[in-house]
């Protein structure tokens, strides 16, 4: 994540992922507004391009081929990336609520989320039918769909419900597929029959005869059974019926047709077509609301109405950037009119195409060749991203939209006090901790919201106290993620220990700027540490936020434990077995992260293990009989090992093969992509007895690898291993594995052997 000395003055908020946002996030990464900062809210990180998935359906593309990271993408144009799900829009508090985190504020908004399938229309199609759209998440609808046909036995039959571009082209791509899938397997590509239904009277109704004509040819030598003026009314399990009567077995019904808005834009108080679209003005500005944008299939452009293809939505890209930026400076917003005529390719599935544009139009492998040129050049702009460089502006506060504001700025990077003159103010700090819900406890006296110097807790009889303290600052640009491993990462300490942890105090460094911003941050910051905290059944009793130039939290945890059953590093026995309940490798991921080389599902997978509480899997592993156990973190598994033999008086032996890894990790490691902390890390190879010979091991980097809210490293009887990794699979812990055993100490200095 990069960071800047330029204080936040607006915020832009882009909900969705749609080929009008990629180009907005292009564009302001390539011309950034100072004090203007983009957050972007999508719930998947990777967006195909609509253009070519029915390439990907044919299987000419690979997956990464056809979608664009938009991880990669944000933090390339300096945007934070909220993988979560709009659904709904509070206008008069400029607010976002989401499914799955506290509310966004915004200064301007702007929507390009795609359409939905208007399936509830037609009885049974929600339950028994495929649909296309949202095209976020068509692949792993496809997927699912790809596997049940390629396993299908005896004859299959497959139904297309719209005969537009998308339903012709879909159709023509997946019969190409399967028939190649079924003859590769040695089957038989007859038995498989697709049929295609459509309402209208003719295939491709917004293009030029000459297509048309072309398409009903090719769909005719396919074999390609067209029922057109039979529009689909009823869709049972294995059955499809028509206005007119007649009924049709099928197999799969795939939907392609009559999409329209989302529903909780009707609750949004925005003007909305009869489709359920956003009316918007020539300023892509909604005819509602100037604070708010809308662009691609989700907007109707009521004096320029035009169909709904990707090659508008592209377009609208650069004046949706422009407009933004303008009207965030105090600029007027400038009208951008569309094309009348457009260029469109279609293909056929076999690596032939059609281009027409008006009432021109040619066809042939060369079109294929020309589109996948076409197609392949515009990924490449959002997918070959040169290395950015920090570059601190100084305070520009052209964004500003008051004298207020723009002094606020200013003093926020203007020198500082220290001392308690460093703490933020007060009001930014009641305001954004009073919505906190810490739970409560019987034992903590004084808490949170009580006024006085410090917490008082009690503590149970016969219990001993546990304390720890982890900080450091922020990895990634979303607040509200980052409290959430910054608590778990806190609490990771009490967990291995054995004890149940009781309170939290929490340490803060936020960035400066005006009053507004700053609240927010630590609110969406808190909100995500205290739910951790609280599912841990921890209260959050007090802390301390100070300025910096960076965002960073920490936690000073106390907690409780019976003495009898402290699991401490220096319990091995020789004989157990070493069990590791998480996947290593956030260090070189997160430093692959920040030079735009890891891809955003990789990113998406370790922040999944790294919210993960160690809570349940410490209580599991003391059921099974540890009493050795610690969080893998900064130090690395070897490091961490290397601590746990030398007080236990043991030696031990680590599998390399045998220790999971995120997903990415071997991969940026080989590429010599490596946490700041590796070198610090690898000093402590001097322990492994037989390095030289797995120096050279793919896995052989990542034993250094430091982790961020890592996983647990524990012993337990060989005999109970099984069993307990067993449980701890049950548990949500998937990856966990043992990855090597307890030897006894031996006359050799290195306590750490390695082995394939």
């Amino acid at each position: 994540m990069r960071t800047t000395e330029q204080p936040v003055l607006r915020d832009i908020v882009l909900i969705g992922g749609g080929h009008s946002h990629v180009g907005v996030l292009k564009r302001f990464a390539m011309h950034p507004v100072p004090g203007v900062r983009l957050t972007l809210i999508c719930r998947d990180t990777h967006t195909p391009y609509s253009g070519m998935l029915p390439g990907y359906v044919a299987g000419h593309y690979s997956y990464d081929e056809v979608h664009i990271d938009l991880s990669r993408l944000a933090e390339f144009a300096g945007a934070r990336f909220y993988r979560d799900e709009a659904i709904g829009i509070d206008r008069a508090a400029q607010r976002i609520q989401c499914r799955n985190r506290p509310s966004v504020p915004y200064d301007l908004l702007s929507i390009n989320i795609g359409s939905a399938p208007q399936v509830r229309d037609v009885p049974g199609a929600e339950d028994h039918a495929v649909p296309v759209k949202p095209i976020h998440g068509f692949n792993a609808r496809w997927l699912a769909l790809l596997a049940r046909l390629e396993n299908h036995q005896g004859p299959m039959t497959v139904a297309v419900v719209g005969a537009g571009a998308g339903g012709v082209e879909l159709t023509l791509a997946m019969q190409h597929r399967l028939r190649k899938e079924i003859s590769d397997r040695g089957g038989d590509p007859g038995r498989l029959s697709f049929h295609l239904f459509d309402a209208a009277a003719k295939i491709l109704p917004t293009h030029n005869d000459k297509v048309r004509s072309r398409f009903e040819q090719v769909l005719a030598k396919r074999g390609v059974r067209v029922h057109l003026g039979a529009a689909v009314n009823q869709v049972e399990p294995g059955r499809l019926v028509t206005e007119t009567g007649e009924s049709f077995d099928v197999d799969e019904v795939l939907w392609v047709t009559r999409a329209g808005g989302p529903e909780w834009l009707r609750d949004t108080g925005l003007a909305l077509d009869d489709g359920g679209f956003i009316r918007v003005r020539e300023t892509l500005q909604t005819e509602t609301d100037d604070n708010i944008y809308a662009a691609g299939d989700i907007a109707n452009v009521v004096a320029h109405p035009r169909e709904k293809a990707g090659v508008f939505a592209v377009r609208q890209g650069r004046p949706l950037a422009d407009n933004l930026q303008r009207q965030a400076t105090g600029r007027k917003p400038l009208p951008f009119i569309p094309q009348k005529k457009w260029l469109a390719l279609i293909s056929t599935g076999d690596k032939y195409a059609v281009a027409s544009r008006g009432e021109f139009s040619v066809a042939g492998r060369l079109v294929w060749r020309w589109k996948d040129w076409i197609d392949r050049r515009f990924m490449a702009r959002f997918n070959d991203l040169p290395e950015m460089s920090e570059n601190a502006a100084l305070p520009d506060t052209s964004a500003a939209q008051n004298a207020e504001e723009a002094s606020q700025a200013i003093s926020a990077v203007a020198m500082r006090c220290g001392g308690c003159g460093a703490k933020v103010g007060s009001t930014v700090l009641s305001r954004a901790l009073s919505e906190l819900r810490p739970i409560e406890r019987d034992d903590i006296l004084v808490g949170l919201h009580a006024p006085d110097d410090a917490a008082v807790l009690t503590v149970p009889p016969g219990k001993a106290v546990v304390h720890t303290v982890d900080f450091f600052r922020a990895f990634i640009d979303d607040p509200y993620v980052f409290g959430q491993v910054a608590a778990n990462h806190a609490l990771g300490d009490v967990f291995a220990m054995g004890a149940h942890a009781q309170s939290a105090t929490a340490v803060a460094t936020v960035p400066y700027g005006i009053e507004s911003k700053v609240g927010d941050v630590v609110f969406q910051m808190m909100s995500g540490a205290v739910e951790v905290l609280n599912e841990a059944g921890c209260a959050l009793v007090g802390g301390h936020t100070g300025e910096g130039r960076e965002l960073a939290l920490g936690f000073a945890v106390n907690g409780y434990i019976d003495p009898d059953k402290v699991m401490s590093k220096g319990g091995l026995k020789a004989g157990d077995a070493l069990i590791l309940t998480k996947p290593i490798g956030t260090g070189t991921l997160f430093a692959a992260h920040a030079k735009l080389k890891a891809r955003g599902r990789w990113i998406d997978s370790a922040l999944a293990s790294m919210v993960k509480s160690n809570k349940q899997a410490a209580e599991c592993l003391s059921r099974f009989g540890s009493r050795a156990c610690t969080d893998v973190t900064g130090f690395g598994l070897l490091g961490h090992l290397v601590e746990m033999t030398r007080p236990s008086g043991v030696d031990a032996e680590l599998s390399l093969s045998a220790i999971p890894v995120l997903p990415g990790a071997e991969e940026t490691a080989a590429s010599g992509i490596l946490s700041s902390l590796q070198p610090a890390n690898i000093r402590l190879r001097r322990g492994i007895r037989n390095q030289a010979d797995w120096v050279r091991h793919e896995r052989y980097p990542l034993i250094f690898d430091p982790q961020t809210a890592g996983g647990l490293l524990a012993s337990v009887p060989a005999a109970k291993a099984e069993a307990c990794v067993a449980e701890l699979r049950a548990l949500g812990y998937p990856e966990t594995a043992i990855i090597g055993r307890v030897l006894p100490q031996g006359e050799a200095i290195e306590p750490i052997l390695l082995k394939a």
